[in-house]
């Protein structure tokens, strides 16, 4: 119509509707409507929709000192019985949400926010995971607790010890003794345990501030983020000769002692390239892929034929180990 208007500046009407192939009478209603533009339109209300006066009500209701500390279906159903209606459950819940009074208004326990534990290690005396282990007394009821500190990189145990109790002293003591065993120097080393009430105690927190150790925790609840204390204590326990009950503590210290003994150095390890923990802990752990590396060059050269796609090679020894290893970026991935 604007073409038309413009049109009409140099031609008539008649001419410029012609030429363009448009009605006359279309021209002319568009610009009555423009003349005189419709009044606008009121918004209609839904003949069951509330008033702001009821809308008032009960918010004015809600807020009364009787039922400010209720949830909407309590007050509801104590308006009932007073003979009081003053709108269907759901809408009550509706002109409540408006205002943002739709929630738990009782105290609550609200839980922080843990962050997930990422820790590397690339050689031993890097990352240190320890935890504690019940073990069946010779009665129902009664325990006797394994301490166990685990390198995360050789799975060895820089200390453990079995006690009668759980105890923040005792932890101390066997974490110092570790620390000293291992000569670790300050800042060197990274400790990591779940939430229990050893590991968080105020003296072993002490000690590891003298240490200059830096502390990790797992997240409550979350098994995995302590992964290799629990696969250490189910080879413990999965062991045939672990017995249901041990008779008495000394018992289970000469128990722990002999298991010890087996894990560190005749056990291979399938994380460790099939290693023995003490093998990797102490620097031996490549003159023995050395040596496997030249008996099976020594088993290739005999039958070649045997080995169809490639002369054999030992696994790889374990450069990296994680716990919690960070998720790839969308653009590494």
């Amino acid at each position: 119509m604007t073409v038309v208007t413009a049109a009409r500046e140099q031609v008539s009407c008649v001419a410029a509707c012609r030429a363009l192939g448009l009605p006359r009478a279309s021209y002319y209603r568009s610009q009555r409507r423009l003349a005189t533009p419709p009044p606008p339109r009121r918004a209609c209300r839904p003949p069951r929709a509330l008033s702001d006066d009821e809308r008032r009500e009960i918010l004015a209701v809600c807020h009364e000192p009787r039922f400010v500390d209720l949830a909407v279906p309590q007050v509801h159903a104590r308006l009932l019985d007073e003979g009081r209606y003053l709108c269907s459950l759901r809408t009550m819940y509706r002109v409540l949400d408006e205002r943002g009074e739709v929630r738990e208004r009782r105290d609550q326990l609200r839980r922080p926010v843990y962050a997930k534990p990422e820790l590397l290690a690339t050689a031993p005396n890097q990352v240190w995971s320890w935890d504690i282990t019940k073990l069946r007394g010779p009665v129902t009821w009664t325990y006797f607790y394994l301490y166990v500190v685990l390198d995360i990189f050789s799975r060895y145990a820089v200390g453990w010890m079995v006690a009668s109790c759980e105890s923040s002293r005792l932890a101390r003591e066997l974490i110092e003794t570790a620390y000293r065993r291992q000569q670790i120097a300050p800042g060197q080393v990274t400790l990591h345990a779940d939430r229990g009430a050893p590991m968080k105690s105020k003296t072993l927190a002490q000690l590891l501030a003298d240490l200059v150790v830096a502390r990790s925790f797992s997240r409550p609840h979350v098994s995995d983020d302590n992964p290799f204390s629990e696969a250490h204590f189910k080879t413990l326990k999965y062991r045939p000769d672990f017995p249901d009950r041990f008779g008495s503590v000394q018992d289970a210290r000469a128990h722990s002692t002999r298991f010890f003994d087996w894990y560190h150095h005749e056990h291979r390890h399938s994380g460790l390239a099939w290693m023995t923990p003490a093998d990797v802990h102490f620097g031996r752990a490549a003159a023995v892929r050395d040596r496997r590396a030249a008996v099976l060059a020594a088993a290739y050269q005999r039958h070649p034929e045997r080995f169809v796609r490639q002369p054999p090679t030992p696994p790889l020894l374990p450069s990296a180990v994680w716990i919690n290893p960070p998720a790839l970026s969308a653009a590494a991935q």
